[in-house]
């Protein structure tokens, strides 16, 4: 048997196997970009048509982000959670908060999360719409930053995030400009610190923690990681 020539078939099948697998997917995303309008639109679509909040908020990947983040609320005694981009609330059915107030750009996300939590006094939710600039110990944004496409929109998105908390922030998000070479519209990935970096001095990062199920490749996984910030205290 010759096992070169063997090898060489095997080979050549794999990259067709590929080849196809990419162009198919190419084709996917660009039909999918035709019917994309804005970031907002697609979430309200999305909850309009029955969808979740994806994966991200469902299984292991669930579990690991809330595991991170309760401890870290009872680590810091920390009474109060805002939320922007609540979803469809199944990552929240994990979280151990004492007081909780999620924002989302979804009616029909909002009307879902006051339904399925409508036994729990200590949690509320409202459209992005009606937030009147109040304020937590704690903001959160899980899974959010790199589905904001437009710069107007991401802009606004971390002003009202960061003006939002009085002791810390929790990110959620991959922290890159690169692209994928097949990506769906909703998707944009940002180096989102450096946004930090030019418009809120007064944030410090404290804390990185990657994700114990990163993306590679075939496998599932997440691109997001945590980053937590601290408000600087003033010393004047």
């Amino acid at each position: 048997m010759n096992f070169g020539r063997s090898f060489d078939g095997f080979m050549d099948k794999k990259l067709r196997n590929n080849f196809l697998l990419d162009l198919v997917g190419k084709l996917y995303v660009k039909l999918l970009n035709k019917r994309f309008s804005s970031s907002e639109e697609y979430w309200k679509d999305r909850y309009k048509k029955g969808g979740s909040s994806g994966r991200g908020s469902y299984s292991k990947l669930a579990e690991f982000k809330a595991g991170v983040i309760n401890e870290f609320v009872k680590k810091n005694d920390l009474r109060s959670v805002i939320e922007f981009g609540c979803g469809d609330g199944n990552q929240l059915e994990l979280a151990q908060y004492s007081h909780y107030h999620g924002f989302d750009v979804s009616p029909d996300v909002i009307k879902r999360c006051r339904e399925l939590f409508k036994g729990d006094v200590n949690k509320q939710f409202d459209l992005v719409c009606e937030y009147d600039g109040s304020q937590a110990e704690l903001a959160l944004s899980l899974d959010v930053i790199y589905h904001l496409v437009e710069n107007s929109v991401f802009d606004e998105y971390m002003q009202r995030l960061f003006s939002a908390a009085s002791r810390y922030i929790v990110v959620y998000s991959s922290n890159v400009d690169d692209q994928a070479s097949v990506q769906a519209p909703h998707v944009k990935h940002r180096k989102f610190t450096r946004w930090i970096d030019d418009n809120a001095r007064e944030w410090r990062q404290v804390e990185y923690i990657p994700n114990r199920y990163s993306y590679k490749g075939a496998e599932e996984g997440s691109t997001a990681d945590f980053f937590v910030f601290e408000k600087v205290v003033s010393s004047e």
